[in-house]
């Protein structure tokens, strides 16, 4: 299978089981190998070193607190994680000590319940790295999990959230309207907000590939509004209040997707 035929997959999921091999079959991203050919190497060669440049260290408190939303089956959040503590192998995170491997606290959340599993029984930083299965759109069930976690820290927002090609489902299943809604939640939860929205290009093919398996469109395909760039669309819907702004542009992966950092005013 070629790669173009995943390039809107590490998504928010959902709890069914699908093959390898009926792409289409995953409605909401959550396409199990999807790092077989987007390998997280290709999204950090990007971020590395400018990312950690562009948080200030006298801003933060300790531990870093990171969430990571849609996170697939943790290839990614691991691969963050090491680039934020600033090591790429196994052996030197054994090398650090206990107080050093709490400078970074990361939790990432997918609605798939199998790719969560997956991802807490290949966790190399369990210390570090904790993953709830979770519907990011059910405003109560997000609460909960969030709480529960900032709580640990006696803190109430995180400091950085990634959200890497998830925009592009949130949109489908929820309109307009919840793709605002979900850029606000997030805005709202951190100080900075890393994002790599999907272009129009990839909701065009999601559609394709559920006609083909004579599957019904998306609800919200059709009615959709906001269209077009949809890095300049999410930018303007985070920015248009001055509640964030953009500060950084990592430049586009090799699958054609920008990588946008957002600082909060609020917080």
């Amino acid at each position: 299978m070629a790669a173009s035929s995943l390039e809107e997959s590490d998504a928010l999921g959902s709890t069914e089981s699908i093959s390898f091999g009926d792409p289409g079959a995953a409605p909401f991203g959550n396409f199990p190998h999807y790092y077989r050919f987007h390998p997280p190497g290709d999204r950090l060669r990007l971020l590395s070193p400018e990312l950690k440049a562009r948080l200030p260290e006298a801003e933060w408190a300790r531990p870093l607190l990171c969430l990571d939303v849609g996170c697939n089956s943790g290839d990614l959040s691991v691969a963050l994680y090491r680039l934020l503590m600033g090591f790429q192998d196994n052996e030197t995170a054994r090398a650090l000590s206990v107080d050093d491997l709490g400078n970074v606290q990361l939790l990432c959340c997918d609605i798939d319940a199998t790719l969560i599993q997956r991802a807490k029984e290949t966790n190399p930083f369990p210390d570090s790295i904790s993953y709830s299965c979770l519907n990011i759109m059910d405003a109560f069930a997000r609460q909960g999990v969030f709480d529960s976690f900032l709580a640990r820290f006696d803190r109430s927002s995180f400091d950085l959230v990634f959200c890497m090609s998830v925009t592009m489902w949130i949109h489908l299943h929820h309109g307009d309207r919840g793709l605002v809604e979900f850029l606000g939640c997030l805005a709202s939860l951190c100080k900075y907000l890393l994002i790599e929205p999907q272009p129009w290009k990839c909701y065009r093919s999601a559609a394709r590939r559920l006609r083909k398996l004579g599957r019904n469109d998306f609800d919200h395909f059709r009615s959709l509004t906001i269209t077009g760039d949809m890095t300049k669309q999410i930018t303007k819907i985070l920015t248009s209040d001055g509640a964030t702004e953009l500060i950084c542009s990592f430049g586009n992966t090799s699958w054609d997707r920008s990588i946008l950092l957002f600082k909060s005013n609020k917080l």
